[in-house]
């Protein structure tokens, strides 16, 4: 079989794909998952190079950087999306480089190289060695760069320069992109944290549309914004808006919220385990089913973690028309969970999605007590306890038969606090890199 073959296969076939689990019952297309993360491996580990930063920006769109403060490029491990040549992916990364310093008692969010421009990478695995083939900077409908930028006062943080001292402009058109899938027409599909939103990107770069939520003003904005999201999401947390994204076999995408919302407020959100994926048609242009989904308890995922806040969903992947893997992560550990999409809207346009509703669908102890559908979800693997996973996975995808390819993200380096830089300005490097690794799952 051909490699185009055995991944369109995977995508179609969860049971062919993931012989990552024991299965039980006889029911062909409803496979029962054990955890068996003692019997997965890593199978390979490649490692993005130092590429600067300035030169990686100003090669796409000359001028953007000026400096970059000795920062290589990084933070493409937001998503992965297989490219359709075996050891070949796009991936994503996030708005840039930034960090947080305090000052007077608050963080303030940093920006060091205001000037980056998201983009689309498309990588190869070579051994050891994960190497950059294609880089498509995400621009506006005159050919601007986004930025990484926040959009809003009041609705995102204020953006700082890196020592945390001067302000910056915020820019309508700024994405933090964190996922990513590739359509049939060659366009892209890209998850946002800031509005949160959707945003459709033309194959070289150009955004042809950004779904918000209704209500959600971008005044100013140089591409096409459209409310057509519930409009209860634009409540999302701070820096937690869109995170997963996957495409169903149909061409229909599934996003996940990254982390409960803040309503009715903020201390509802941090408290939370309840959290919201959405299923949305490229063809209608509309969301048509909106799925509850309720966290594993923080010590259960990390153990040692009591604080709920520290839960996200970074990455979901489609098995097939109905089945999706879900990452539930700390930034210290990550398990992977299968579920299974129901006929329907779901919770969609109904009293969850009404930000009056009290008690809110966030502060629920037990959801499916108050008559709300709870996706059903089963272990696959702790990826915790599997020797040679990176930390901080954000970008999941299927790799071939039984394995799945995984990557972290770095940050570009950064750390937060006032040490994030030395007293020339220059980046004080974390040490982690971008590394891109096989997970092989026990048949």
């Amino acid at each position: 079989m051909s490699p185009r073959a055995a991944r369109r296969t995977a995508v179609a076939l969860p049971l062919a794909v993931l012989t990552v689990v024991a299965l039980s019952g006889s029911a062909v297309g409803t496979p029962r998952f054990e955890h068996r993360h003692r019997d997965a491996r890593v199978t390979n580990t490649a490692v993005l190079g130092d590429i600067p930063l300035g030169g990686f920006s100003n090669g796409l769109l000359p001028g953007t950087v000026d400096d970059d403060r000795g920062i290589h490029l990084g933070g493409i491990g937001s998503d992965l999306f297989p490219a359709g040549r075996r050891g070949e992916f796009w991936t994503v990364t996030d708005r840039g480089p930034n960090g947080q310093i305090k000052v007077d008692k608050t963080k303030r969010r940093t920006f060091p190289v205001p000037g980056f421009d998201p983009a689309i990478v498309k990588v190869r695995v070579t051994g050891g060695t994960l190497t950059v083939l294609k880089s498509i900077p995400i621009t506006t409908r005159s050919g601007a760069p986004v930025t990484g930028l926040p959009n809003l006062a009041g609705h995102d943080e204020a953006p700082y320069a890196f020592d945390a001292a001067k302000p910056l402009a915020y820019n309508p058109n700024g994405l933090d992109t964190e996922g990513i899938v590739r359509a049939a027409d060659g366009t892209f599909w890209l998850a946002d944290e800031y509005g949160p939103s959707l945003v459709h990107v033309s194959a070289r770069g150009r955004v042809l549309a950004r779904y918000v939520p209704k209500g959600l003003e971008l005044a100013g904005a140089d591409y096409p914004v459209i409310g057509a999201l519930p409009a209860i999401l634009a409540q999302r947390k701070i820096n937690r808006g869109f995170e997963g994204l996957a495409q169903l076999p149909g061409g229909d995408l599934v996003l996940a919220v990254q982390s409960p919302l803040s309503v009715p407020d903020t201390a509802a959100g941090e408290g939370s385990r309840n959290v919201r994926l959405l299923r949305f048609s490229p063809r209608r242009g509309a969301v048509t089913a909106e799925y509850a989904y309720r966290f594993d308890p923080a010590g259960v995922v990390d153990p040692g973690e009591d604080d709920p806040s520290e839960l996200k969903i970074s990455s979901v992947v489609a098995l097939g028309d109905d089945r999706l893997l879900v990452e539930e992560r700390t930034d210290r550990a990550a398990r992977l969970q299968e579920v299974r999409l129901p006929r329907g809207a779901g919770i969609l346009g109904g009293r969850w999605d009404t930000p009056a509703t009290s008690p809110s669908y966030e502060q629920l102890a037990d959801p499916a007590a108050s008559g709300v559908p709870v996706l059903r979800k089963r272990l696959v693997v702790d990826l915790a306890k599997v020797p040679g996973v990176p930390g901080k996975i954000e970008g999941v995808a299927l790799a071939g038969p039984g394995t799945l390819a995984l990557i972290n993200d770095n940050d570009f380096g950064m750390t937060d606090g006032p040490g994030a830089f030395d007293p020339s300005g220059r980046i004080v490097d974390s040490g982690v890199r971008t590394k891109l690794v096989y997970l092989q799952l026990p048949r």
